[in-house]
């Protein structure tokens, strides 16, 4: 049985196109989303999601493709467009009876949530974006030797075929060494955890790789849109990021502050699962953006 947050009733809503999502959600108050990153879950928001739930509702999605939620075949582009991964968020979220929310984003969720601000400005209250940069910016500030940092991303960006069977010949090895590589502290992420972790990525290897080619294609395409449109993140915005310092080779702060003018950027000494290794410190950066 998948592990979810202890407390919180795991249930199934309608997301887009017929999908069903699986969430978490617990607590009582305004609503606030937290969609989960690679390669995890809705579980990374574990020590999060309870510290928030005294004044807020707190729903947990598994993303469509990842998780308990459905692994629909992507037979066009828009499948797992990270448009139609943010109208799922908003569709759940109606169905739970919220036509406004708080929305933040881990990773590939952050993305999902970027897509859902400057799509849905009228149903996004406040937004929180944790350590990614947009997907347009994200393939910009790769260059040279820097960028074999993010080869997960030009291996899942081929068409399709290879990378599916090279990553599933390889799951545990291939989604273990990002566990492993991008946390600062280990201990953070419980063997159990980690464990869920893997086989939630093993099941879902079709689908991953689909979300990443999106991010390859047609969603940087919707950025694209955006940017030329001089479109904007209307609600506020925070951001927190790694603090890389020099070595980053481009000023995030910069970055974000051309999409969101109402922007709070941070830095956290936590590695990127940060969720998980620094939660007062997420947690706090929540409640403070939920205030502004």
């Amino acid at each position: 049985m998948a592990l979810t947050i202890p407390g919180f009733d795991h249930i199934r809503l309608p997301g887009a196109d017929g999908v069903e999502v699986a969430a978490a959600v617990g607590g009582s108050g305004s609503p606030v989303v937290l969609l989960h990153g690679f390669p995890q879950t809705h579980l990374m928001w574990r020590h999060v999601a309870e510290r928030l739930t005294g004044e807020h509702t707190v729903i947990c999605p598994d993303l469509r493709g990842y998780g308990a939620s459905d692994k629909p075949a992507a037979t066009g582009p828009d499948v797992y467009a990270k448009r139609t991964m943010a109208a799922d968020v908003v569709t759940l979220a109606a169905a739970l009876g919220h036509g406004r929310f708080a929305l933040v984003g881990h990773d590939r969720g952050a993305l999902v949530a970027f897509r859902a601000g400057l799509d849905h400005p009228e149903t996004i209250t406040h937004l929180g974006i944790l350590d990614v940069v947009p997907t347009l910016d994200m393939w910009n500030v790769l260059h040279g030797v820097s960028a074999a940092v993010g080869y997960h991303l030009f291996l899942m960006a081929q068409p399709p075929g290879l990378p599916e069977a090279l990553i599933a010949n390889s799951a545990d090895a291939f989604f273990g060494s990002f566990l492993d590589a991008w946390a600062n502290d280990a201990t953070a992420m419980p063997e159990d955890v980690r464990a869920e972790y893997l086989r939630a990525s093993a099941a879902a290897v079709t689908s991953i790789v689909a979300d990443y080619r999106a991010s390859a294609g047609i969603d940087v395409m919707h950025d694209q849109a955006d940017l030329d449109a001089g479109s904007q993140l209307a609600m506020p915005v925070t951001v927190v990021q790694q603090d890389w310092g020099a070595q980053l080779g481009y000023d995030a702060a910069a970055v974000w502050k051309e999409w969101a003018p109402d922007l709070d950027h941070r830095l956290t000494r936590a590695g990127h699962f940060m969720a998980e290794e620094a939660p007062d410190e997420i947690a706090a950066a929540i409640q403070d953006l939920l205030a502004r």
